[in-house]
């Protein structure tokens, strides 16, 4: 799947979005200056960032190598790991609060990365994890104009959590208590029809493969399609995302 990229091409693509997410992500998990936080799966460092700003004492890992460079660059006093939610290289109980943004449904066994979030955290301490909603989410716009085309394109949709229940469902199997879910939802207004399409080209998570796997004639009418379906801008995406807390 299209991780091994640019940060830059990242950001670009979900970094838009995921910035947003993480101020309400954050609040969420209630999230507080000296708390010892693990971002699991902290790509170019979205969530890292706004950590960082509430005082959180931050360690963060991805499986990408590029994405922990940029971390390193970035947020020099980070310790940024390349690894897996499934594996991670921590002691038990190590952790106040582990996060894990818009990444459980990319994770081989959510379930089991899951359990290890859980097990480098301490007692009572917090475990959330939050993904887009299917047909709501940052990318459903262009799913929709995909579909237009191709109604049997597979989307981020049939992904793990990505509905009403799927986290909760989750967070409970791996264990933790006190599991709540709730939606959450940020609002981006892109100036042009091209600002938003471009990302899509770069290659990035399953939404980038599907543009990558289609000819030029295809690019060009899935382009087509999803002007006329969203305008030639400003195109304003509302993007609500599921949200699920535990306690260890």
């Amino acid at each position: 799947m299209g991780f091994l990229v640019p940060p830059d091409a990242y950001t670009r693509f979900m970094g838009r979005y995921a910035e947003p997410l993480a101020e309400v992500f954050v609040a969420f998990a209630g999230i507080g200056a000296g708390d010892k936080v693990l971002d699991v799966g902290c790509g170019p460092g979205a969530l890292t960032a706004h950590l960082l700003s509430v005082g959180a004492d931050v360690a963060a890992i991805d499986p990408s190598p590029p994405f922990i460079d940029a971390i390193h660059a970035r947020f020099p006093s980070v310790d940024a790991r390349h690894g897996v939610a499934e594996k991670l290289p921590y002691g038990a109980a190590t952790f106040d609060a582990s996060l894990a943004q818009l990444v459980v449904h990319f994770m081989t066994d959510p379930v089991a990365g899951i359990r290890q979030m859980a097990r480098v955290t301490r007692p009572g301490g917090v475990i959330a994890a939050c993904v887009w909603d299917g047909p709501t989410g940052a990318l459903a716009p262009f799913w929709e104009a995909v579909h237009l085309i191709d109604p049997n394109a597979e989307d981020e949709a049939l992904l793990s959590g990505a509905h009403r229940g799927h986290l909760n469902e989750m967070l409970e199997a791996a264990g933790l208590r006190q599991v709540d879910e709730r939606p959450l939802t940020v609002e981006v207004v892109h100036p042009t029809f091209q600002e938003w399409w471009e990302p899509y080209t770069f290659g990035v998570g399953p939404a980038g493969d599907y543009v990558q796997g289609l000819d030029d004639d295809g690019r060009a009418h899935l382009m087509a399609v999803a002007r006329e379906h969203l305008g030639g801008g400003p195109v304003t995406v509302t993007a609500c995302a599921w949200a699920a807390r535990g306690t260890v």
